[in-house]
């Protein structure tokens, strides 16, 4: 018998470890290879590239890939083509033209619109003032140099007003001037030479139709630059927005609208301001589809006055008037029901001097005098007159020295009269 050493036996052991691994590898690698071949993809996971953009769940009729599709479960058993019950499956498409208008519109303009937090003072147990946090709401840039627009309610009995820029940085901002009858205001905030503002360009109301794409951009709920899309849903809409005052040509859209919205631009396709977000109508508190926002025509005549005066300058008729009522139609027996009775006029103003005629005989009503017998206002420039609300409205567009047709009853008969509009402040203070 031979007998092999130690290092023999170990050099004998490698040699046939070596040659069962050749014998292995040449039986089955030709099997694994035909494996492969019949069964494409489904023990190899092929580089996918960069992962599609999310843009939702799509079904067989959506894709013309459907058919190729295929799902693997944990046991490596083809499901059907499509998607498995209740998960979404990606794919990659291209942006619509619409949606690429919305996005350019976004990124261009989001900038310019900034986020309005007040302080107001309150009055505590011991009687001192002790400062609050107010409302909140929106505003556009409209002037490099910082002016910004918004409505006069965010705003109103503020102590302290901030500015908050897109990129974060927060200004104290004055009060510029405010315009309470069509719920407008100018602030500014002063900016650092070195920072470029980027405005809101002004558009034309005029020229709106039921349907057109609007967009909203404001800070909804402190959601800061919310784009909102919807159309316009009507025009001409009047508004009131206090016991005196309402605003008329109101536009109504479906752009959904929220609290912090309020201040805020209304854009069309283009990107250009045609509103300023002002009101919604709603039962519950939150947007139903029913919003309303001034025209951009309104603003833009009114801004520049309140930049330079701090309010609007409006025309009046310096006459004291008397919003009929029953029982002052019933006891003067007058020949209408609605209109403004001319109680008195200024002595020697300008509606005496134009030949409006005050009233002669005094009624007592409560506390009040009232003079009847003279005229009784029906129209200003063809716009019925029924309320005192309706020649605030009347005259919304007015200013000092302009001439209006005043159309009357005098003695029961029609007549028009062009009378030179006075100073409102003048009149009413």
């Amino acid at each position: 018998m031979k007998f092999y050493s130690r290092g023999q036996l170990i050099l004998l052991s490698v040699l046939s470890s070596l040659i069962t691994g050749l014998l292995l590898l040449g039986v089955g690698l030709p099997i694994l290879l035909a494996n492969l071949r019949d069964n494409p993809g489904q023990n190899v996971v092929a580089d996918a590239g960069p992962p599609p953009e999310w843009v939702g769940p799509v079904t067989a009729d959506e894709s013309p890939q459907a058919e190729s599709l295929r799902t693997i479960d944990l046991f490596g058993h083809a499901e059907r083509p499509g998607y498995l019950e209740g998960q979404a499956v990606q794919r990659l498409r291209p942006f619509s033209e619409s949606e690429r208008a919305n996005i350019e519109i976004y990124e261009r303009l989001n900038a310019g619109v900034v986020n309005i937090t007040t302080q107001v003072m309150a009055i505590n147990w011991f009687l001192e003032p002790v400062p609050q946090t107010g409302g909140s709401g929106s505003g556009s840039i409209i002037d490099p140099r910082g002016y910004v627009l918004t409505n006069n309610h965010v705003i109103a009995n503020a102590h302290r007003v901030f500015i908050t820029l897109a990129c974060g940085t927060q200004f104290d901002g004055t009060v510029v001037g405010t315009d309470p009858e069509n719920d407008l205001a100018v602030l500014r905030f002063h900016p650092p030479p070195c920072m470029t503002l980027q405005t809101i360009p002004y558009g034309d109301s005029s020229s709106l139709r039921v349907g057109q794409k609007v967009l909203a951009i404001g800070n909804p709920f402190a959601l800061e630059r919310t784009l909102t899309v919807g159309i316009v849903s009507g025009l001409g809409r009047p508004i009131r927005i206090s016991r005196q005052h309402v605003v008329r040509d109101m536009i109504q859209t479906d752009a959904s609208i929220n609290p912090g919205n309020s201040g805020g631009p209304l854009l069309d396709s283009q990107g250009r301001m045609i509103g300023i977000n002002t009101m919604i109508y709603s039962p519950t508190g939150g947007s139903v589809g029913i919003g309303f926002a001034v025209p951009v025509n309104t603003a833009r005549r009114v801004v520049n006055e309140l930049i330079q005066y701090g309010r609007v300058r409006r025309g009046w008729i310096d006459a004291s008037m008397v919003q009929l009522f029953p029982a002052l139609v019933r006891h003067a027996n007058l020949p209408v029901n609605q209109g403004l009775l001319v109680s008195r006029t200024h002595r020697g103003g300008l509606a005496e001097r134009a030949g409006l005629r005050q009233g002669s005989t005094a009624v007592r009503h409560g506390r009040n005098i009232i003079y009847v017998g003279g005229d009784i206002i029906t129209s200003v420039n063809d716009v019925d007159i029924r309320t005192l609300a309706d020649l605030f409205a009347a005259l919304e567009n007015s200013r000092p020295g302009d001439r209006v047709r005043v159309g009357v009853i005098r003695d029961g008969n029609p007549i028009t009269i062009e009378v030179p509009l006075a100073n409102r402040e003048e009149v009413l203070n």
